[in-house]
């Protein structure tokens, strides 16, 4: 590692240079995020996971940028070009634009009109002009007419295309081009000729003109969408161009002779034909950047939120994948998720057995003990939900819709064909269904988060940085709820801290083999894990019932000694110090304080006392839509609607009313404060009330408001 990156790292953080040694140590040693955020508190200064994975990534780009910068080196090197000063100003730099702009010159390039003319022997009448001073350059011109040269004009053009290029590729060129960018940069959108009517889902862009500090993400990308598909026409430059050449002009242009004006002409060729499209690739480069980070942040968090819903538990579940003229796909499970039974009933038209339908769901209810009805929100919901809650069974049953964004993936996937061979993609549907009530993240790891429907313009923002974000986001996500060693699929633990695909599917060979885990312990026996797969995995697996009550929590095994001494020290044993929390209240933290354990360590485990294996899920809530509302004409202004949050963009939520058609709430309307970012007032899931402020029949849209309605009773 350079010495140099930790202290770069942590001035552009904000941390200090020791925290972003150890935490670097640490990562490269191996540890995992997740691991490093919840053991290793001490070494980091407590740093959570969001911190942690800037200082990975901003130590990536300070690799990948020294790597660059032995390139550049070796190429200018290579050239005899590489001065002292310049390898200095190389090796000091760790902006790359300004390392790109150093480079440039020497950057090896196609044949350009200037690299002809230096070819034409003209480079020496450019450095005529350049100094501004002969009155008459068309008479020095006349000795540069022969060979290729078949005119003083000609001559003089090719000179001016050498000072052109030179002044594009000059660093404080490029500089004042950027400064002006930067300040007066107007992103421009207009429909392409003719493509009116293809364009139509893009109209309001047809004549955009924002300025490109002020253009949102969304809009950004949806201007770029329809740019790659034709329809749009988009441009970034200055609001005047007549500025930078000012500026430019003032740089190059000295005096006001013959020579100053073909100067003059060769820096606005400069300007319009390198300089300009140059730096508007690069500010296109750069906002498209900012808006697929924007965007990718935006998924990332409306997926951990909906990876983190509250979970049913462990109860035998219906699932039902509602359809009219298909019928209801209804599967039975177990409270481990196992599948039962599986039929279908013909309830709605064109069919209408409701009936029949009626008889078989109690029939099933009874027979398999079922506690929950999970209803997939898709075509036929309300009506399926209607029809359920008509009917009477002998226990207390509760009904909920579940999203089903993404099951018809998973029921083609290569995974579901594995765990259900013998079953088409219906049950596999309903399946997945009932099992996103049971335990939403454990079903949900198993769909490409790109098709679980909480995105925005996911396709169209750069694949690797979003793959990476969402990887993370759900490795966060399991980590911090844990998963049961003895359960989970070989797909959930995959991404558990320390395992991959290879350990997961050794864990789950050697239960089919052995039986269940007993012990945290009885992990080193699994084939291929060595301590430090075992040491970042550990705590984050749980088993329920296993002899040492600390294997069913967060702690550590590297700490359990410390809760053993504790108990010792109470003259008791770990159960009892679980069990009985006047016990808990009689540690004294700071006796157990080592070179290695300190207080925020300490804490977490008392913590992890009180509640042990403690899921931070919350209880899970039964919903019901307006029974009024069930198409868009049912809508009216003014009227106040429950609905659910089912996704967040950065310009407001979409809201499920229980019609086709989800409504928008947009930023403004979400609360009667400002707010920069949606997440403040909503979160996936969340039950809300809403009021519809508009309905635009024609586009099929629904304006609604949170402001001035009351949440109570929620």
């Amino acid at each position: 590692m350079n010495d140099l990156f930790p202290h770069l790292i942590a001035t552009s953080l904000g941390l200090t240079d020791k925290q972003v040694r150890q935490t670097l140590a640490l990562l490269d040693d191996g540890a995992t995020i997740p691991f490093i955020s919840r053991y290793r508190k001490e070494a980091t200064g407590g740093l959570d996971e969001v911190q942690i994975e800037s200082i990975r990534d901003r130590y990536e780009k300070l690799k990948e940028t020294e790597r660059r910068k032995e390139t550049i080196l070796t190429t200018i090197e290579a050239q005899g070009k590489l001065t002292d000063a310049l390898k200095q100003r190389i090796e000091s730099t760790w902006d790359n634009t300004e390392l790109e702009d150093l480079y440039l010159p020497y950057k090896p390039k196609r044949k350009t009109r200037a690299e002809m003319a230096r070819q034409k022997g003209l480079t020496p009448l450019a450095t005529l002009l350049m100094l501004q001073k002969d009155p008459a350059p068309d008479r020095q011109a006349k000795s540069y007419v022969k060979g290729d040269v078949k005119s003083v004009e000609e001559a003089l053009k090719g000179a001016c295309d050498i000072i052109a290029e030179q002044v594009s590729e000059d660093e404080r060129s490029r500089q004042t081009v950027r400064t002006t960018f930067d300040r007066r940069a107007v992103i421009t959108a207009r429909v392409v000729k003719g493509k009116e009517a293809e364009a139509a889902n893009y109209r309001d862009y047809f004549d955009v003109a924002d300025p490109l500090k002020r253009c949102s993400s969304h809009r950004l990308l949806a201007m770029r969408r329809a740019e790659a598909e034709g329809v749009l026409k988009v441009s970034i430059a200055p609001d005047e161009d007549d500025t930078c050449l000012e500026r430019l002009e003032r740089q190059y242009v000295r005096g006001n002779n013959a020579c100053s004006r073909y100067v003059a002409e060769a820096v606005q060729d400069a300007y319009k034909r390198l300089l300009k499209p140059s730096i508007e690739t690069e500010f296109a480069a750069s906002s498209k950047e900012r808006a697929d980070d924007e965007a990718i942040r935006v998924f990332a968090a409306n997926l951990r939120q909906l990876l983190l819903a509250s979970p049913l538990g462990q109860k035998r579940v219906m699932g039902i994948d509602p359809g009219f003229r298909t019928g209801c796909k209804v599967v039975c499970l177990d409270a481990q998720g196992n599948l039962l039974h599986n039929e279908n009933i013909y309830p709605h038209p064109p069919v209408s057995k409701p009936k029949e339908a009626a008889q078989k769901i109690q029939k099933m209810v009874e027979a398999y003990r079922i506690e929950a009805m999970a209803i997939g929100n898709g075509t036929a919901s309300r009506e399926t939900e209607d029809f359920l809650k008509h009917l009477r069974f002998d226990r207390d049953m509760q009904i909920f819709v579940v999203s089903e964004q993404g099951a018809s993936i998973y029921s083609a996937s290569k995974l579901a064909r594995e765990e259900f061979p013998d079953y088409d993609v219906t049950v596999r549907g309903a399946v997945s269904i009932a099992r996103r009530l049971m335990d939403p993240l454990a079903e949900l790891v198993k769909i490409d988060p790109k098709s679980i429907g909480v995105g925005q313009y996911q396709h169209d923002v750069d694949q690797t940085k979003l793959k990476k974000s969402l990887d993370q986001t759900v490795e966060s996500c399991v980590n911090l709820v844990g998963v049961n060693l003895n359960t989970a699929s070989s797909h959930l633990l995959t991404y558990i801290s320390g395992l991959g695909p290879q350990l997961a599917q050794n864990i789950v060979s050697y239960r089919a083999e052995h039986g269940p885990f007993a012990s945290r312990r009885d992990l080193l026996k699994v084939p291929r894990m060595g301590t430090k797969a075992f040491e970042q995995c550990a705590g984050f697996l749980r088993i329920p019932d296993a002899k040492n009550p600390l294997d069913n929590t967060a702690v550590h095994p590297e700490s359990y000694g410390i809760v053993e001494q504790m108990a010792k020290d109470l003259g008791c044993t770990v159960s009892e110090l679980i069990a009985d929390k006047q016990l808990r209240l009689r540690i004294q933290p700071e006796r157990y304080l080592t070179d290695t354990v300190g207080m925020p360590t300490l804490k977490d485990i008392l913590q992890e006392l009180d509640k042990p294996g403690r899921d931070p899920r919350g209880p899970i809530k039964v919903f019901e839509f307006d029974p009024n509302v069930r198409t868009l004409d049912d809508l009216r202004e003014g009227m106040e609607l429950p609905g659910i949050v089912g996704n967040i963009t950065n310009f407001g939520a979409f809201v499920d009313i229980g019609i086709k058609e989800n409504g928008l709430i947009h930023l403004s309307q979400l609360a009667d404060r400002y707010i920069s970012d949606p997440n403040e007032v909503v979160s996936i899931h969340q039950h809300v009330r809403v009021r519809v402020l508009g309905i635009d029949t024609e586009r099929k849209r629904i304006q609604l408001t949170l402001r001035g309605v009351s949440q109570e009773g929620l």
